[in-house]
């Protein structure tokens, strides 16, 4: 899950190299937390949040057989 974040938010941002994804694991949850530079924050957040909200409907699709339910922060 970790892979496809970043493999995502490379691809949308101007500077690729400072994409960071950290990923914590609890009992029931894994949580990934993507931090990108401050000016392509608007980039990985879409307008009116569009790009976000696909980004973490398609961790929910990747992760169906997964017992741990995924979520994304997006860090600034």
């Amino acid at each position: 899950m970790k892979a496809l974040v970043e493999y995502i938010a490379r691809a949308l941002v101007d500077n690729p190299d400072q994409v960071r994804v950290n990923q914590t694991e609890d009992d029931a949850v894994s949580v990934i937390q993507l931090s990108v530079a401050r000016e392509d924050l608007g980039k990985v957040i879409g307008k009116n949040g569009r790009t976000a909200r696909a980004m973490r409907t398609l961790l929910s699709a990747a992760s169906l057989k997964s017992p741990k339910r995924v979520a994304l922060d997006i860090v600034e």
